[in-house]
């Protein structure tokens, strides 16, 4: 019997998409960076869900003295803040450099969302792939298109988000997350980096 494939792994540089995505840039300066933050989150979570792909967003905490974290929202989804004066470049480049043998012996894919020129060389060195911006944006709302039109198909609600499909413990968090709330310090979440 063949062998399970390994899902994607798809990390995103956080605010590179906040500023590259015109829905984001707007909120951002209309409203705060915290809700352009949420509203990435829950688009990225319905995205990986409709894609069934592993991923990890990335926010810098650069000028935040604080060790890096993650918050887990589900298998399959998870945000990573990173350490004080790392930044989400450093820190996605160290992860691609960790996972290099998986990418080439066990051929799993791992993409890298960002527009950045050079992060963009470094992490295809790394036998990784690169995406846009822009062309990850377009995925997403393809993707969401996709959904709504087999929604729509089945009868069933229309909701953009596909957010009530998460636990009830993920749900919470993310609820959280709205509500403004900081994430788990370094030393309640989980800050190792091993991405399955």
């Amino acid at each position: 019997m063949p062998r399970k494939k390994t899902p994607a792994l798809l990390l995103v540089d956080g605010y590179n998409m906040i500023g590259s995505w015109p829905a984001l840039v707007d909120l951002r300066d209309q409203d705060s960076m915290a809700a352009a933050r949420r509203a990435l989150v829950e688009v990225l979570i319905s995205y990986s869900a409709s894609r069934d792909c592993h991923t990890e967003v990335v926010f810098d905490a650069y000028y935040q003295e604080m060790q890096g974290s993650r918050d887990r929202l589900n298998s399959f989804f998870s945000i990573y803040y990173t350490d004080y004066r790392q930044t989400a470049d450093t820190y996605i480049e160290a992860l691609c450099a960790r996972m290099q043998p998986q990418i080439e012996r066990l051929h799993r894919q791992v993409i890298v969302a960002t527009s950045d020129r050079s992060h963009q060389h470094t992490v295809q060195g790394y036998g990784a792939h690169w995406m846009s911006a822009h062309r990850l944006h377009a995925e997403v709302e393809l993707a969401a298109a996709h959904v709504k039109k087999q929604q729509r198909a089945r009868g069933t609600s229309s909701s953009r988000f596909l957010v009530r499909s998460l636990d009830p413990a993920a749900q919470k968090r993310l609820a959280e997350l709205r509500m403004g709330l900081e994430p788990p310090s370094a030393s309640s979440g989980d800050s190792s980096s091993n991405i399955s």
